[in-house]
């Protein structure tokens, strides 16, 4: 009895330092969050720099968005990272199998927002789904969902671009990963998938035991954060330094007219620029501020921000080992589609 007393007041004693330290932590980030840009305007000042030139605008742009972005995904990681303990794979799984067409799409696109599996989860939750009994479409659904909307690309949409844009983003979305999953579900191809991947039989799925101690829900808060920030960091500051030329260099009037709403040919043209491309929503987002803010089109960006999250080529290599050559240009065709109508309505609401 005196030992699990003992233990029992370390948890409670451990527990309640994780929340001092957040509390801290918090206070802290808002503290510094929130006096970046006066840091970076002073840090141009010192430089040898032209004020208002192209190259101090550029600068100004990099070490404000830095810090800020890097911040922001702490975060948020942290924070999701938290949430994800809720959502295993395994409890993903056993939520969807046996779930049909239409509502099953419809839960998989809304579990995938908080469940955010990248490219590289692809080939096992593929086919751990396919073990569980869940159907091909709804399937599709929460592999489209999980990348193109996850907690980074929501996050860093409402602090950089706003609520608005984010709420919007979300919206559709969400309406791409339900409806494209639906229409691949009503095609009935699962004699496309590879031959190894139809033999699988499905079972039963049990649910582990989620009676997990909020210690260990932070203490998993953070491993995400050192094993995702340590993974995107070099992408975040590729896609600001982008960004920084865009905002400094770029003529704002020559992007209007490459990006612009009245450019029709401009939302596939960025479909088709953001196939081949790979990065992530931290790395992409920085890039995607720095063309709205020079006055291209909102469809047209968030279209190409789109492709290169949910139709990126290393994603179609990976689920080469579970799908057929057809099955993918299935799906790229059909998310490919409902991404150009996004943006093409993106367009016509908020030109």
């Amino acid at each position: 009895m005196t030992t699990l007393a003992a233990s029992l007041g370390q948890a409670r004693r451990s527990q309640t330092a994780w929340f001092a330290g957040i509390a801290i932590f918090v206070i802290a980030w808002f503290a510094v969050y929130n006096r970046l840009l006066p840091f970076a305007r002073w840090l141009v000042a010192q430089m040898p720099i032209e004020p208002g030139s192209a190259l101090a605008s550029s600068v100004e742009f990099f070490f404000y968005d830095t810090p800020k972005v890097l911040m922001l995904l702490t975060l948020v990681v942290f924070a999701m990272g938290v949430v994800r303990t809720f959502f295993s794979p395994e409890r993903t799984r056993a939520l969807l199998a046996g779930k049909r067409e239409g509502l099953g799409n419809i839960a998989a696109a809304h579990l995938g927002i908080v469940t955010p599996f990248c490219s590289c989860s692809a080939v096992p939750l593929f086919v751990g789904f396919v073990s569980a009994g869940v159907p091909l479409g709804v399937t599709f659904s929460f592999l489209i969902a999980a990348p193109m909307i996850n907690e980074v690309a929501l996050g860093l949409l409402f602090a950089l671009v706003g609520w608005k844009v984010a709420l919007t983003y979300l919206a559709f979305g969400l309406g791409v990963a339900i409806v494209s999953g639906w229409i691949i579900g009503r095609l009935h191809l699962e004699n496309w998938l590879e031959p190894w991947v139809r033999e699988v039989r499905a079972g039963e799925v049990e649910l582990e035991d989620e009676h997990v101690a909020w210690v260990d829900r932070f203490e998993a808060g953070w491993e995400a954060v050192k094993e995702i920030v340590s993974k995107v960091w070099y992408w975040i500051i590729a896609g600001i330094a982008a960004g920084a030329f865009i905002h400094g260099y770029v003529p704002a009037e020559l992007l209007s007219r490459i990006m612009g709403a009245d450019a029709w040919w401009s939302v596939p043209a960025a479909v088709l620029l953001g196939i081949p491309m790979y990065s992530n929503a931290a790395g992409i987002i920085p890039v995607i501020e720095a063309l709205l803010g020079k006055g291209a089109a909102l469809g047209t960006v968030l279209a190409f921000m789109m492709s290169v999250i949910a139709l990126s080529l290393p994603e179609m290599i990976i689920l080469r080992k579970v799908l057929s050559i057809r099955l993918i240009a299935v799906f790229i065709a059909v998310v490919g589609t409902g991404i150009l109508t996004v943006g093409f309505l993106f367009n016509a609401l908020f030109s």
